[in-house]
């Protein structure tokens, strides 16, 4: 297989050089099934990669470990249908969130991602908030953000709607379409260029594997109908997969998210509530926290109707819980620090890790 129809580009090419590795072969990561990959190779499109005992303990922490989307150096196993991975490209970038549950955990979504389709269906499951909360997850990860309107043929009032979601995402393109319509085909040929990588996120039956079939033109993923009485979806996708689409670009579709815990903030806040921010600064007081303070400009903004009061109380929420999320985390590494060495729990670049592997 072309490694340039996997998105291999001079990126790679030249952190690959820095390894000099003559022993092993890139690869990229298609299917994540836990402890277990199905990569591509220059040799094989579809074949079985795990890694060593020594990789898997030195990295600990399961962020560090593979990813759907990530670039690793593999070798090959004579007779065997199955590949070694000795080591991890670095990240371009990444997307994240926190694992569902107590524990603090960072859950790694996709990586080496360059737009990021965050679909919202526009039947009853339509939510504005939790458009806002997937665009901080994007702001922070260092893609594009390009929000989907699906299911346009089953919504009554798709302008109203398509009008809310524009207000709260600033800047980042919104476009409605409807697979069963073949509504808003061409707008997304520009995102599936030739060695680009797209990734679909959304809650469970948004119509994410709807869309990868129709932008492929043949099944390559199963679908099933929402429940009836709530739209609500059911989870089709249950790992995450890479599938290369006709126009050329690789596409990444990812299990359906009821839940989306935040796990930090890169600027994707202020990326996402830039309206608030910036009335933030003519504020009385600087440490201004818009909720009670004589002369905020942002509680007199919600009062003239020129911010949302429930996008101003998601805002709030938001700074509230990535600030809990930081003292947990600060808690727990703190905790790890304790137990280990200085060099255990922390990520190193890939040429670390493959001389790693050798020893």
């Amino acid at each position: 297989m072309d490694l340039k129809k996997l998105g291999w580009n001079d990126h790679w090419e030249q952190q690959w050089t820095m390894l000099d590795r003559k022993d092993a072969i890139p690869a990229r990561v298609i299917g994540d099934f836990g402890h277990k990959y199905r990569v591509a190779t220059a040799f094989s499109s579809d074949i079985w990669a795990e890694m060593t005992g020594k990789l898997q303990h030195e990295l600990q922490n399961r962020s560090y470990f593979p990813a759907i989307g990530d670039w690793v150096a593999v070798q090959r196993l004579e007779g065997e249908e199955r590949v070694i991975i000795q080591g991890i490209l670095d990240r371009k970038t990444c997307i994240s969130r926190q694992s569902a549950g107590t524990v603090t955990h960072e859950q790694i979504i996709a990586a080496n991602v360059d737009t990021l389709f965050l679909v919202c269906a526009l039947n009853n499951d339509f939510n504005v908030r939790r458009i806002e909360r997937y665009l901080i997850m994007a702001w922070s990860s260092g893609v594009n953000p390009v929000i989907l309107l699906s299911k346009a043929d089953l919504c009554s009032d798709v302008n109203e709607r398509l009008r809310l979601i524009q207000e709260a995402s600033i800047g980042v393109p919104v476009h409605v379409i409807s697979a069963h319509n073949n509504q808003g085909f061409e707008e997304l040929s520009k995102y599936i260029t030739t060695g680009s990588t797209v990734a679909l996120t959304g809650s469970s039956g948004c119509g994410k594997s709807t869309i990868i079939n129709w932008l492929s033109g043949e099944v390559l993923q199963r679908t099933q109908d929402v429940r009836e009485g709530d739209n609500r979806g059911r989870h089709t996708t249950t790992h995450r997969e890479l599938f290369l689409l006709p126009q050329g670009a690789v596409m990444i579709d990812t299990p359906g998210m009821r839940e989306l815990k935040l796990w930090e903030d890169e600027g994707g806040v202020s990326l996402t509530f830039a309206d608030i921010e910036e009335m933030s600064t003519t504020c009385r007081f600087t440490d201004c926290m818009h909720e009670k303070e004589a002369g905020c400009a942002v509680l007199k903004a919600v009062a003239d109707g020129e911010i949302e009061e429930k996008r101003l109380l998601n805002y709030r929420k938001t700074l509230r819980e990535l600030k809990y999320q930081t003292q947990k985390e600060a808690k727990a590494q703190s905790k790890l620090n304790s137990r280990n060495s200085n060099t255990n729990g922390t990520r190193r670049k890939s040429s670390e890790w493959l001389r790693l592997a050798d020893e």
